[in-house]
């Protein structure tokens, strides 16, 4: 796989994983025991540290795509192994 490839894909695991991480280790005002200001909505997060976010995302997407280059490497799960037809009933057909 070439370095634009692997960079190109890492970055989709980082923003996939951005994403989904977005709603984990939040806390609302009411949860942290503060006020609220005017006008926020009562799910507005009390403190949202976007550095910590990002760099935890990093550190994951950097896990899932080493385990990903790793099969793409050593082939450990390819297509064959989601033929169910076959597997369940053979070459009858």
């Amino acid at each position: 796989m070439s370095i634009p490839a692997s960079i190109a894909i890492w970055f989709l695991f980082f923003v996939a994983v951005a994403f989904v991480s977005l709603s984990f280790g939040v806390r609302t005002d009411e949860e942290a025991g503060t006020e609220r200001i005017a006008g926020q909505a009562d799910s507005a997060p009390h403190r949202f540290d976007l550095r910590r976010h990002l760099l935890r995302s990093a550190l994951i997407a950097t896990g899932l795509f080493a385990v990903y280059d790793l099969n793409w490497i050593y082939g450990w799960v390819g297509i064959e192994s989601f033929d169910f037809y076959h597997r369940l009933y053979g070459d009858k057909g």
